[in-house]
């Protein structure tokens, strides 16, 4: 009798999921009868996750909330040379060279070329959000009930693995701060942060110096906010800023329209824009199956970052903090396949906490970002070396994340001009023919066409 799959989410994890076990069938290491049924939920019209934008917030059509964290003129932020698929290449997919950066739109498409070509779409049941899984022991089965809004009907199927693909950065964690009830201003948080034309000759105030902060802030910047200050908690990004920008230390309260922080000074501002970061939120779980985590490089109760301890039935993609991103999924998708596939058996559980244990230990003595990256790199490289996921150099990776930070500490708003070489193809990147500071289109069309390049390799 086939093995059922259920896998909730088709973002980039979910997506590396189905083109994991699609790879076993077109590579032989199984048969289509040998591999499992699939289905994978997904609460979206589309595929895609957060890549997938929306210009909603809050509720959805449906009355769901809003997964998309995703913005208007979002860039990427991270050399696409670090996140290449090693099964398709950019070069693949846009048949020449293009930027390191490009825009949301671009690496959409991207993402979707993939599983196009995998022919996975047919496994998804859109606008069909889980609401609850349960797991009988004694049948060893998971049900698995959703409703689905197309038909507006609620169903339950029975499953023997469930892979839960739904990212961490759909849950904003949102602070108070007092002043916040009579603010005179907007205050929001970056998971509903759409379009920064609309801080245009505003004085912004960012809480936080995480990614988003950098990011949001210098969007803010990049379509004419007025002044922004950026608020940090324990250290300031330490960025060669704009002169209309400046790094204040933590915000203490606001009142009417001035924001005070914690050296005593205080400025008036327009809007105040929380960059404070997101909760693992499984609202469908049970408290016996839920990952209770931080945002951090390796969550303590998951066995190669992957498996529920207490049930590795139960299986989690994407849940660590990210330097690799896509090819990290696809790494724990085949590592998880390989398991599933019965290719690779699970020590007994007493092993997986001690292995847990000693990659918390090791992850609790790394200082700086290159020890992280090169951790996480590590990592990648055990979880491929156990699988047929085609092999990368992830020395070079970690030498390009390097780079990618003294590019971002020598020009902070210049830095995304810089390009680097595939690590995939060996394809050096071009340099796109407008900086970003000026490239106020980030559309699909004007990102590729613009350069005289007019085919597009996904419909879409």
């Amino acid at each position: 009798m086939k093995k059922r799959v259920a896998i909730i989410g088709a973002g980039p994890c979910g997506l590396a999921q189905l083109r994991a076990f699609q790879s076993a069938v077109e590579s032989g290491a199984c048969t289509s009868e040998q591999a499992p049924e699939l289905v994978c939920y997904e609460k979206q019209a589309d595929w895609g996750g957060m890549w997938n934008y929306t210009w909603r917030t809050g509720l959805d059509e449906h009355g769901e909330p809003v997964h998309g964290s995703m913005y208007r003129y979002l860039w990427s932020n991270g050399p696409k040379e670090c996140l290449e698929f090693a099964d398709y290449s950019f070069d693949e997919h846009f048949g020449r060279p293009i930027g390191s950066y490009p825009p949301r739109e671009v690496l959409w498409d991207y993402i979707k070329g993939r599983v196009e070509k995998a022919g996975v779409r047919d496994y998804i049941r859109f606008n069909t959000v889980v609401r609850s899984v349960s797991f009988d022991e004694v049948q060893e089965q998971f049900t698995v009930t959703v409703h689905d809004h197309g038909s507006d009907l609620t169903s339950s199927e029975v499953f023997d693995y469930v892979v839960v693909a739904s990212g961490h950065f759909s849950t904003p964690n949102v602070p108070h701060f007092p002043g916040f009830e009579s603010f005179a201003g907007r205050v929001l948080h970056a998971h509903d942060f759409r379009d920064a034309l609309e801080f245009k000759d505003k004085d912004v105030l960012i809480v936080g110096s995480s990614y988003s902060a950098e990011d949001i802030g210098s969007q803010c910047y990049k379509y004419g906010a007025r002044t922004i200050t950026s608020s940090y908690r324990s250290a300031p990004m330490g960025y060669h800023w704009p002169e209309n920008w400046e790094e204040k230390p933590l915000l203490t309260h606001v009142q009417g329209n001035r924001a005070f922080f914690v050296d005593g000074t205080s400025k008036a501002v327009d809007a105040v824009i929380l960059c404070t970061g997101y909760k693992h939120h499984f609202a469908f779980l049970p408290e016996e199956l839920r990952l209770k985590t931080g945002n951090r490089l390796w969550p303590l109760n998951l066995y190669k970052g992957i498996f529920w301890e207490a049930n590795p039935r139960l299986i989690y993609l994407g849940m660590q903090d990210q330097w690799y991103s896509f090819n990290m999924f696809d790494a724990q998708a085949w590592y998880a396949r390989d398991v599933i596939l019965g290719c690779i058996d699970l020590p007994d559980k007493a092993h997986m906490e001690a292995e847990n244990l000693a990659w918390r230990r090791e992850e609790e003595t790394l200082e700086t970002a290159q020890q992280m990256f090169e951790f996480q790199g590590e990592y990648i490289r055990q979880l491929i070396g156990a699988t047929d996921y085609p092999s990368f150099d992830i020395s070079q990776v970690n030498q390009t994340f390097l780079k990618w930070k003294k590019d971002k500490y020598e020009d902070i708003m210049g830095y995304r001009n810089n390009c680097y070489r595939s690590l995939i193809t060996g394809t050096l990147a071009t340099v796109h023919h407008t900086p970003w500071l000026d490239a106020l289109d980030d559309s699909l069309e004007t990102y590729l066409a613009s350069d005289g390049f007019d085919r597009l390799k996904s419909a879409g």
